[in-house]
């Protein structure tokens, strides 16, 4: 789809409102292209659209889309839930996708964000840091690693 690749191609080269412009127009000629919802919601974002952005990730998300663009798309979802104060649906997006993708750690830190704004304070920490202990590359965390993990549910403890 050659407008397709222009879209991507000015998105790529910094000339998001052209790109958004064609994308807007493709997801009218194609409403039922997942693909194409996808890479419009993900120009609206850019472009700081993210209330306008929502339909076109729910719409991509409800067609289906092949795996790496629906990881992304549950990001972009719950990000942008979350940016514009939707908390509660910023967590059930995010949970939908590890659920899905359980290994993507870019939707456990986006969902620990989530924690956060909801007041799960403790949940949000407790993710982040096992997410520190099992990723980082720092000799540090790594010999700690296991202790971090262990700390990480029992941040309120009081050991005596």
């Amino acid at each position: 789809m050659e407008s397709l690749e222009r879209a991507l191609y000015l998105r790529a080269n910094k000339e998001f409102e052209q790109s958004k412009q064609i994308l807007q127009e493709l997801t009218k000629r194609y409403p039922e292209d997942a693909v194409i919802q996808y890479q419009c919601a993900w120009s609206l974002d850019i472009l700081g659209l993210e209330v306008e952005a929502v339909s076109y990730y729910e719409a991509a998300i409800g067609l289906g889309l092949p795996d790496e663009e629906a990881k992304g798309a549950y990001l972009g979802l719950g990000s942008t839930y979350r940016t514009i104060g939707k908390y509660a649906q910023a967590e059930g997006t995010l949970e939908a996708g590890i659920e899905k993708f359980p290994d993507d750690k870019a939707l456990l830190v986006f969902r620990a964000m989530a924690f956060y704004n909801l007041g799960q304070h403790n949940l949000a920490m407790e993710s982040l840091l096992k997410i520190i202990a099992e990723t980082s590359n720092d000799p540090g965390i790594q010999a700690y690693s296991k202790a971090i993990k262990f700390y990480s549910d029992k941040l309120d403890t009081i050991f005596t």
